[in-house]
Formats: structure tokens, sequence, C-alpha cells
């Protein structure tokens, strides 16, 4: 099954903490496009998001980026539009 990747900079948590010095991007895992536009739109109404792109290959950045994956399930309502 095809997989979809919403990323995004999490301009907040990036170059403090266990990311001090990097970037962090969030990857979210979706398995359709459907979710994917769902978690872009939702991304894009954050303030503290910045570059959010769908890509449907898996996303590997350097050594300076601090990777955060999660997946469409892990995910809460103000993400998905979806009650738990």
């Amino acid at each position: 099954m095809k997989k979809f990747y919403v990323t995004m900079t999490d301009k907040y948590l990036s170059g403090w903490g266990v990311s001090e010095g990097k970037k962090n991007k969030l990857i979210i895992e979706c398995d359709t496009i459907e979710q994917a536009e769902k978690i872009e739109r939702s991304a894009r109404n954050r303030s503290e998001m910045r570059y959010i792109n769908i890509c449907m290959t898996k996303p590997r950045y350097g050594s300076n980026v601090l990777e955060t994956w999660k997946t469409w399930d892990e995910l809460g309502e103000i993400w998905t539009g979806v009650k738990a």
C-alpha cells in the first residue's frame, strides 16, 4: 500500500532542548491522500509550522535535523478533524 508523508518544520521546537542546534521536522505518515491533505490544511493553520509539504517517498534528512515521526492514527482531532 502506498503511503503519503506530510512534512513540516516546527519553528517553536527547533533550536533548543533535544533539538539544540537543529531543525525539528514533524513527519506524519498517512494511508491516503485525503488524510495527507487534512493534515496539510491543519498544519497551515498553525503559526509554528513552516515548509509544509506532501510527499510520496519516505523523507530523510541529514544530521542537522531532528525527525519526529507520527502516524495518522496517533494524532488527535486538532490535526485530523476526527473525534476519538
